[in-house]
């Protein structure tokens, strides 16, 4: 790794070679990063950003790098992943051929034919079968798939031990083609998510067959996953990582109410779930790799490309872009990384929705200009107005580019929400065995079974609580702010309440 990772410092085209002259201004604030380059002069952005998100890591501490033996080569077909990638990892190129994933839509049509009609049912019932015991006479073809993937599994349960998780981003772009991070792939990153819904079936299957111990080492595998997902470089492995841990937390629920714990195995478990690894924080995403995309996509602008519809084409007026002043068009868009990275990482939720919501309010202003191609042309043309018309083009290329930023936080402060209420789920269970009972008030939880309970993230008050003589509800207000008695979304009428349940509801008949 540590020769790869030097030789992408280099120019890329060789070290012997004279770089070219860069074709725009270099700095933190401009390019962000200082080399390398392309023979055209221009920042090797894709290399530039597996250099950094590479740093520590090998070949055996990065999760990813064992993962893909249990994904193979080519994890959704086709022609796999190219030669980059399995560089970048310091790994082999897997063989065509192994015991790799078999994704249950191949399996049920291919390996045991199934009709369409049965593979309706298979479905339908493997959405319930990731949150609720089931044994195999509830659906063999479900238990005949999760034995078929049990070799791969088991790659899965030791990679996710690792520490770290470096998913290389590699486009297929041939020698001397330019940098394109906007047009990578990431085909093993659904087919993690399909990993999940292996890891919590099978949990669920052995918990339906009484083998708790069995069933909570896939469910907190299954929580490494989405949580060693979210150190990937963009938002979308993030938002899988963030489902994933969903995934797990509806499993764990299921076994804290199916196991027959005793108040010290609460707490053990309790425990374990604290010590998992934590996910890395939305801002970081911003302040990196999507900066780094947003940059790349802004040079292959200037290259005169039209980053394939994402905004509209400049235009073949090559003299107009050279005379463009790119500096100022540069630092709009890094400014506004920079902005939401620290408004992401405001510790008041209300100040941070406040500062997001002018940062959206911003960009629709923009977006309307955005939208507005004759208008982008006539500001290349403008050129001559020099840093005016460059501040303008990045004001409206940075609302075109912009990720959803308060959607993707608002996610990530859900699955924090949906974490808290596992510890106070586990605590409550260890009171119960100790009392007899539950607690009138969860605030009685502290400080013995946790040092003290968490707020509603959303509302900044107490949780709401309501137990009764079978059991409890407690819940958040959830991102849209509103008490809807504990619904959540696949409630009638739907909800927006983080909750817990218990005794846990039964299963919705289809």
């Amino acid at each position: 790794m540590n020769a790869i990772v030097l030789s992408s410092l280099l120019f890329v085209c060789g070290a012997d070679e004279k770089p070219p002259a860069p074709k725009l201004p270099l700095g933190k604030d401009t390019t962000y990063v200082v080399g390398p380059f392309d023979k055209y002069g221009y920042i090797d952005y894709e290399n530039a950003l597996n250099a950094e998100l590479s740093k520590g890591v090998t070949a055996q501490n990065n999760a990813k790098a064992l993962l893909i033996l249990a994904l193979g080569p080519a994890p959704e077909g086709g022609d796999g992943l190219p030669p980059a990638y399995f560089k970048w990892l310091d790994i082999p190129v897997p063989p065509k051929e192994g015991d790799y994933i078999v994704g249950i839509g191949t399996f049920t049509r291919t390996l045991i034919g199934l009709t369409n009609e049965q593979r309706d049912a298979l479905f339908e019932f493997q959405g319930r079968a990731t949150k609720y015991p089931w044994v195999t006479k509830d659906c063999p073809p479900l238990a005949e798939w999760i034995k078929a993937n049990e070799k791969p599994l088991q790659i899965v349960l030791e990679a996710v031990k690792r520490p770290n998780y470096y998913n290389p981003l590699c486009s297929r772009r041939k020698e001397g083609e330019p940098s394109n991070l906007i047009g990578t792939l990431l085909p093993s990153v659904q087919k993690c998510r399909e990993i999940a819904s292996l890891l919590t079936g099978r949990a669920m299957l052995k918990l339906g067959e009484g083998k708790p111990d069995e069933a909570w080492t896939d469910i907190v595998a299954c929580h490494r996953l989405g949580r060693l997902m979210t150190r990937g470089a963009t938002l979308i492995e993030s938002l899988v990582g963030i489902a994933i841990c969903q995934i797990a937390s509806n499993a764990t629920l299921a076994y804290l109410d199916r196991a027959d714990l005793t108040s010290e195995q609460a707490l053990k478990k309790l425990k374990e779930l604290r010590d998992l690894p934590k996910a890395m924080p939305m801002a970081d995403k911003i302040g990196t790799g999507e900066r780094m995309m947003g940059l790349d996509a802004l040079q292959n602008i200037r290259r005169g490309g039209n980053l394939d519809g994402v905004v509209p084409a400049p235009g073949a007026d090559a003299k107009a872009m050279e005379k463009l002043d790119w500096a100022p068009t540069m630092r709009t868009l890094n400014k506004f990384y920079d902005r939401c990275s620290a408004a992401m990482r405001l510790k008041d939720r209300a100040a941070r929705e406040k500062e997001l919501d002018t940062i959206e309010k911003e960009l629709a202003e923009a977006a309307k200009k955005g939208r507005d191609e004759a208008g982008i042309q006539k500001l290349i043309k403008e050129a001559g107005a020099g840093k005016a018309v460059g501040e303008q083009l990045g004001t409206v290329l940075v609302s075109l580019l912009a990720p959803a930023v308060r959607k993707v936080q608002q996610a990530q402060d859900r699955v924090d929400q949906v974490q808290h209420n596992l510890e106070v789920a586990f605590a409550l269970k260890a009171y119960h065995k100790d009392a007899g009972k539950y607690p009138e008030k969860l605030a009685d939880l502290a400080p013995k079974y946790l040092a003290s309970v968490p707020d509603d993230l959303f509302a900044g008050k107490p949780l709401a609580y309501k137990p009764d003589a079978k059991g409890y509800l407690f819940y958040s207000v959830g991102v849209n702010g509103k008490d809807e008695g504990g619904r959540w979304f696949d409630d009638n009428p739907p909800g927006d309440d983080p909750n817990v349940k218990m005794p846990l509801p039964a299963p919705k008949k289809p």
